[in-house]
């Protein structure tokens, strides 16, 4: 721009400099096109490869946390939507089956059970204070099969097991997750999941 301006014998040889340069690089670029176009392909293929083993770690390191946050967890009062969500996030594990123990079960429970996957049964056990209603039961049968409701007075507290094989323990009815204080354990010895299993 100065050399545009100014009108001295300098100034006029940069100009013509400047010109020569920017037509030298034109020539260069229009020679080594498709060497250009090749190292953006390139370039394009391995941002692509990059993205996709990023959204792999981040699948990986969700997964980690996951499987660390359903080992235990305790929710305050007002954790209302956290619990909930880590009820569903072990509900979604299951391939076979969800059994639910809770004396005192309702149709809440329905929501979080149509996360579940296609043709995984469940079964619920429940007391006679339960207030599952059976018309719930069969509305939800006719989308999401398939659902069983049994009475038992055998249990206090409440669990969830998952495939027979994973069990969690749950110090309130999942009808009042986050309402007050309460905690999520794993139980992990296959001896005592047989046991609860086989009652």
């Amino acid at each position: 721009m100065l050399s545009g301006i100014l009108k001295n014998e300098i100034a006029v040889q940069v100009s013509i400099k400047i010109m020569d340069a920017f037509v030298e690089m034109r020539k260069f670029m229009n020679i080594n096109k498709s060497l250009f176009e090749k190292v953006v392909s390139i370039e394009n293929k391995m941002d692509k490869k990059f993205i996709e083993q990023d959204k792999k770690f981040d699948i990986i390191f969700d997964q980690l946390q996951l499987e660390e946050n359903i080992k235990q967890r305790i929710f305050f009062q007002g954790q209302i939507y956290d619990a909930y969500s880590l009820i569903v996030d072990i509900i979604k594990k299951a391939s076979k089956k969800i059994l639910i123990i809770d004396n005192y079960v309702d149709d809440s429970i329905l929501n979080m059970l149509t996360k579940k996957k296609n043709d995984v049964e469940v079964v619920i056990l429940t007391s006679n204070k339960s207030n599952i209603q059976n018309i719930d039961i069969q509305k939800f049968n006719k989308e999401y099969p398939l659902l069983k409701v049994a009475k038992t007075n055998k249990f206090h507290d409440r669990f969830i097991v998952i495939d027979n094989k994973e069990m969690y323990h749950l110090g309130a009815s999942i009808k009042d997750l986050g309402k007050k204080c309460f905690g999520i354990n794993k139980i992990e010895d296959m001896q005592i999941i047989k046991q609860i299993i086989n009652l």
